[in-house]
């Protein structure tokens, strides 16, 4: 390019890394929404293929360049890689492949994102943190909770988008940028690591500010009505780095997706989706750490044993479900006895390796009555017992706290609760609808219209335009799903997405699923062989 790309990327975007993100996602719903209504869902049996050798299922071949233009107009500013005058006037549009400009957008994209996202890390530094009233207000100890190590994120983010800028800058037609993601999340994203872990202490913080201290308070609000701000909040810049570090990978993986068969770019692209994924994996155990060491010691004092105790407190354990559900009384109790309860309440503790089984007494205190191993659960779901057995499912103990076999007869407040609690349970328990680790052809999807926050442990976070299998779904609006770009699997509403209808597409889906994951699948072959030797 003749001219200085960093100022192009900076005119053309006039973005927060908020915004960009934003429209991306929505464009890529838009652009899903528009595929699945393309094709009749009767043209295509989804037996026709099998995700894991058909060919590519694109809507689009030998046409003109695409022009996925569904969110733009003529005051977003909102960039292609196609629409840059150089581009255009070079000619090379009438040249390259349909899926070769794909791929250019998917590189360019990467790039932009990454301006977008510097611009914004420096307004949450120059507007935010180096505020000469606000650096009065916070401690030394406060500032530095609160911003952590945002400095190096943001030195660690220019050099990334130097080289990507330089690379840009090369030649027209980009060659490639997974070979600078790799080398830069290798040698410099762990300063994500460190800023992502310290996100708890980040927002507790951040609470206690706003509440202790009115000047604190007042800055921010002043600082937010910035029209520099658009409108955006404080919290929402502190949270970039996070959502940063997970983008960078789902663009890596659509880069992957577009990328030719066995080619050097396709190895390079494994790569970096490799890296990129070890990296996010420690920010999310970064995070889950801290909360879950609080949680168990938090638990540990309201548990009060009527048994030989068990210790609650240990590194690699963490609470999957807690909650209030109804036991029959015992097996020799008459239904028809008006004098006892048919049903008292009991309390369960689900931790990933043990189930504590409790009664709640005064003092926001559980005494625990019976507890086992995690694995040695099963559940058996009772059907068509009548109005007053509805949602009741039978608990087997293979060895409680005894070291004998028990059996209870636990009733929830819902279909949805009911299963939810036996999923947990009994994680090996077949869905409805099976995985997509198990390569099944066909299976239910959804995609992501609204964001959630996970209010349960046993729930799922959603981000806008995640794709995931359904697994299983309830008639009170709950879907268990298995998010496909992490294999993450939880709850949440249903009313969170829109259902994809076309076979053709939740193929595709399942094919570049496997694409990307492949160096994964070969990994745990190559394990599951050495195990068995």
């Amino acid at each position: 390019f003749s001219c200085n790309l960093s100022d192009l990327l900076c005119s053309s975007l006039g973005l927060l890394y908020q915004e960009y993100r934003d429209k991306s996602t929505r464009e890529e719903i838009e652009t899903r929404r528009l595929q699945d209504s393309q094709t009749d869902p009767e043209e295509t049996s989804p037996s026709e293929e099998t995700p894991s050798e058909a060919e590519p299922t694109s809507t689009i071949e030998n046409k003109a360049p695409p022009q996925i233009n569904l969110l733009r107009n003529s005051n977003s500013r909102f960039n292609l890689w196609q629409d840059l005058p150089e581009v255009q006037s070079s000619g090379v549009l009438s040249i390259l492949q349909p899926d070769e400009i794909k791929l250019q957008e998917a590189m360019f994209e990467l790039v932009t994102s990454e301006a977008s996202y510097y611009k914004s890390l420096n307004l949450l530094v120059s507007h935010f943190m180096e505020n000469e009233r606000l650096k009065k207000i916070l401690h030394q100890s406060e500032a530095h909770i609160l911003f952590s190590n945002v400095l190096d994120v943001m030195a660690v983010s220019e050099r990334f988008l130097l080289d990507l800028e330089q690379r840009v800058e090369e030649n027209i037609v980009i060659s490639d940028v997974c070979d600078i993601v790799y080398q830069h999340t290798v040698n410099h994203f762990s300063v994500y690591i460190t800023y992502v872990s310290n996100q708890t202490y980040q927002e507790r913080a951040y609470k206690q500010l706003l509440q202790d201290k009115p000047a604190f308070r007042e800055v921010i609000s002043q600082l937010e009505l910035d029209p520099k701000c658009k409108g955006l909040s404080f919290s929402s810049f502190l949270i970039l780095p996070f959502q940063r570090i997970t983008r960078l990978k789902l663009l890596v993986q659509n880069i992957l997706k577009k990328v030719e068969e066995k080619s050097d770019r396709e190895s390079t692209a494994l790569d970096a989706h490799k890296e990129l994924e070890t990296v996010v994996k420690a920010c999310n155990e970064g995070v889950r750490k801290m909360s879950r060491t609080e949680q168990m010691i938090s638990i540990q004092k309201k548990l009060e044993f009527k048994i030989k105790s068990v210790p609650i407190i240990s590194h690699s354990r963490w609470l999957l479900k807690q909650g209030e559900l109804q036991q029959m009384n015992g097996p020799k109790t008459s239904r028809t006895l008006r004098t006892k309860k048919l049903f008292r309440e009991i309390y369960l503790f689900l931790f990933n390796d043990l189930l504590v089984i409790c009664r709640q007494i005064p003092g926001d205190k559980y005494q625990v009555f019976d507890s086992a191993p995690r694995g040695l659960l099963r559940v058996e779901e009772l059907e068509d017992q009548g109005q007053s057995l509805a949602n009741v499912f039978i608990l087997r103990l293979l060895e409680n706290a005894d070291d004998r076999e028990a059996s209870y007869m636990l009733k929830a407040s819902s279909q949805s609760e009911m299963k939810r609690w036996m999923i947990s349970l009994a994680p090996n328990r077949r869905t409805k609808f099976v995985s997509f680790t198990s390569r099944l052809v066909d299976c239910p999807q959804i995609q992501c219209v609204h964001p959630y926050v996970a209010q349960q442990p046993d729930e799922l976070s959603l981000e806008l335009a995640d794709v995931l299998n359904i697994l299983d779904k309830t008639d009170d609006g709950w879907i268990f799903g298995e998010r496909l770009h992490d294999q993450e699997r939880g709850w949440f509403p249903s009313s969170m997405g829109e259902e994809i209808l076309n076979p053709k597409i939740r193929a595709q889906n399942l094919k570049e699923c496997f694409r990307v994951h492949k160096s994964d699948d070969s990994q745990r072959r190559k394990l599951g062989s050495r195990n068995r030797q």
